[in-house]
């Protein structure tokens, strides 16, 4: 076997075996060849001719066999599969002295095989059409004579202006001196470390100075260098349409007015209930409803409010639409509760009855989904009918095949590998996959869904149903998706309420977002400090984090605590944990498994206190969404939102208003005793004290486990005492 992707599996980050790198040829860069063959192989030419000239040969030197990226960013569990037979069948051979407008035909051969001839065009950089705001004289197109691929500019920075925004990041606030892209990516835990994101966009607000802020109107990849390279200078880098053209927006005003002129073009975000507000429960090992009532239950003997349930391990992951355990005949079309049973000895004996008794408690219920159909293993039953559907109804996003020809794209990650994905762009489609979960909703009383893995479109290849590329469309998944479940929940009377972590521009209008998945460690919760800061600047209202993280073991109680009490002052506040196959002992986040494990009693008073606290927080919360969507602002938001031209705000960059009149300012490190705070100019009002304290400086406050700083404005008090002294 012989094998030559010339596009490769599309992952951003990473070069596979057996592409060419980079895919359009640029002149004066070198050009990558390479193949990935049988174990058999030992050897392997290219031969290749330029502008139909005489065919040349050269030999290729082995090389590492890469696997999607799996070696360099870690990719999700399942990339364990990744490490087999890495060493063996990588080949790759190196071209230079290529020149603009060459046309390169190449193909590969070894022994008596060989791969088709493949041919590309060599692009290179030259002066273009001035983008409007670009410094004069900087902007350039990469083309290769008949399209153009990107085209680069500059903008001008001025001394002293911060660069922040551009979606979820997790590693600064402010950007400048420093490179970033954005491009929806699932990096699975150390987002911090890897600077990839979920939820990118191509927005940023430049605060300091005159104030402005930017949106490149694209859905494509782009490249920011800010200030890295020349301080003065905001380069710009972006994939476009063939005829190279760039919608660059300027936004200019302070970052309320930047935001809100973004967000007039993204789409605001949409009112959710108030229950969204309170405590959010759930882990990966609640996978029975015995499990899931025995969680209920402890919430309600320990004094706990809980205000919903997420149950990720419901289905049977396959279809994503059934009970595991649940028995039913396979069906051409959507299901219906009736055409179920729920074996008594089941995981699942009647999740109908479940869901009407946590009602009755006042919990309401989030199921967790995929967009894929799974295909390994093989599919039989429903979801061999729901593949064989999808195929017939043209619902699936399709890849472009080495013959040229259509045909149903499969999942390239490492997560449900090979699976099909729906064209949840498409509203046809998007009818197509939520129609087979309307029972769920009207029949089931399923409250919201955990709209999880958005990120599997990969690949430049990938055609979408309006006919749109990969480059262009793959960005957009995620927000079609959330969006797809939303007009689900509000065609069955219900709110849009999705919870979803990837997104990109337009993801502000459906639901709510967290942070993905991250370790129990004090870094990942300060990188999810950082997160939610910059969704929340980027126009992401309702968002929150798993605190304390979901992955590894259990975290420290003070780290537990510590982190309990920062997402009381989010918008939303949720803990999780990640599957770990019923092994002793137990890896839940709940606070009594957290109490038990570290045999301290404290743990569930405190954590009880940051609850019951924040369930007299709704009302402030839910009337501070309404005003903050109304007037186009953040809920959470940056200090440099109300104090653009303060200095100090950017060196307590972890410090947040949460609606008009709580500072917040959360304990970021383990054994702290006190903590610096800086309070902006005015009046304010220590919330668990009731001392008054003088703004315009740094303050130093004692930091006991049960509480955090937070000050009110002063003139806010009075309505906000009880919150805070019952």
């Amino acid at each position: 076997m012989i094998r030559h992707r010339p596009l490769g599996s599309g992952h951003p980050y990473s070069v596979d075996t057996e592409q060419r790198h980079p895919v359009v040829p640029v002149e004066g860069e070198p050009l990558a060849l390479g193949v990935r063959t049988s174990g058999d192989v030992d050897a392997v030419e290219l031969e290749y001719s330029v502008d139909g000239g005489a065919v040349r040969r050269v030999a290729l030197e082995r090389a590492q066999r890469r696997s999607r990226g799996q070696t360099l960013d870690g990719g999700h569990l399942a990339s364990a599969q990744a490490r087999l037979a890495r060493a063996q069948g990588g080949w790759e051979v190196r071209l230079s002295g290529l020149s603009r407008g060459e046309r390169i035909r190449y193909r590969f051969t070894a022994a008596a095989q060989a791969t088709r001839w493949f041919e590309t065009t060599v692009a290179g950089w030259s002066p273009s059409a001035e983008v409007v705001g670009a410094l004069a004289g900087t902007t350039t197109a990469l083309s290769d004579g008949e399209r153009i691929h990107r085209v680069r500019f500059a903008l001008p920075l001025e001394p002293g202006e911060h660069i922040a925004g551009f979606g979820e990041r997790y590693d600064a606030l402010d950007f400048r001196g420093s490179s970033l892209d954005s491009v929806v990516f699932e990096q699975y835990k150390n987002q911090g470390a890897e600077r990839k994101t979920y939820l990118p966009m191509p927005f940023a607000h430049v605060v300091g100075g005159r104030g402005w802020g930017f949106h490149v109107r694209t859905s494509r990849r782009v490249w920011f260098d800010l200030g890295e390279t020349d301080s003065s200078r905001l380069w710009i880098e972006t994939e476009t349409a063939a005829d190279g053209t760039v919608d660059l927006a300027i936004f200019e005003g302070d970052p309320r007015a930047v935001l809100k002129a973004f967000l007039d073009e993204a789409g605001h975000p949409q009112e959710l209930p108030d229950w969204v507000f309170r405590l959010w429960a759930s882990g990966n090992e609640w996978n029975t409803q015995a499990e899931v009532m025995r969680q209920a239950d402890a919430h309600r003997e320990s004094g706990i409010p809980v205000g919903s349930i997420v149950i990720e391990a419901w289905s049977d992951e396959s279809t994503f639409t059934a009970w595991r355990g649940a028995r039913s005949e396979p069906v051409d079309r959507p299901h219906r509760l009736s055409d179920f049973e729920f074996p008594a000895d089941g995981p699942w004996p009647d999740p109908k009855g479940m869901i009407d008794e946590l009602h009755e408690r006042g919990i309401r219920l989030v199921l967790w989904q995929i967009p894929l159909i799974k295909m390994r293993p093989h599919p039989r039953g429903q979801v061999a009918i729901d593949a064989e559907s999808a195929i017939r109804d043209e619902v699936l996003v399709r890849e472009v095949a080495p013959d040229g020809r259509l045909r149903p794209y499969r999942n390239r990650g490492w997560w449900f590998p090979l699976g099909l994905m729906p064209d949840l762009t498409d509203e046809r489609a998007a009818r197509w996959w939520t129609e087979r979960r309307r029972y769920l909703v009207e029949e089931m009383g399923v409250d919201g869904f955990k709209t999880d893995g958005g990120e599997h479109a990969w690949g430049a290849d990938l055609r979408y149903l309006d006919g749109s590329s990969g480059d262009e469309s793959n960005n957009r998944f995620p927000v079609a998706y959330a969006k797809a479940y939303g007009d689900l929940l509000r065609s069955a009377g219900k709110a849009p309420v999705t919870f979803s972590r990837s997104g990109f521009t337009g993801s502000q209008a459906h639901g709510a977002f967290w942070a993905g998945d991250e370790n129990s460690t004090w870094e990942a919760f300060r990188w999810s400090m950082f997160a939610g800061l910059s969704a929340a600047a980027s126009g992401i209202l309702y968002w929150g984090w798993d605190f304390a993280g979901f992955s590894g073991d259990v975290p420290t109680v003070e780290l537990y605590l510590r982190s309990a009490a920062a997402a009381a002052f989010v918008p939303i506040m949720q803990y999780h944990s990640e599957f770990n196959h019923h092994r002793s002992p137990s890896r839940d986040r709940t606070p009594w498994n957290i109490a038990q494990r570290w045999g301290d009693e404290s743990v569930i008073p405190v954590f009880r206190r940051f609850t019951e606290l924040r369930e007299r927080l709704v009302p402030y919360l839910a009337e501070s969404a309404r005003s903050a969507i109304a007037a186009g602002a953040p809920l959470m938001r940056p200090l440099y939102f109300d104090h653009p031209h303060d200095e100090n705000v950017w060196m307590h960059p972890l410090e947040w208003m949460l609606g008009p009149d709580l500072l917040v300012a959360p304990v970021l490190e383990p054994g702290a005793t006190s903590w610096s705070v800086y309070l902006p100019v005015g009046d304010w009002v220590d919330a668990f004290t009731g001392e008054p304290v003088a703004g315009g400086r740094v303050v130093e406050r004692t930091v006991p486990i049960e509480e955090l700083p937070v000050y009110v404005r002063a003139e806010a008090w009075p309505r906000m005492r009880a919150v805070f002294q019952p």
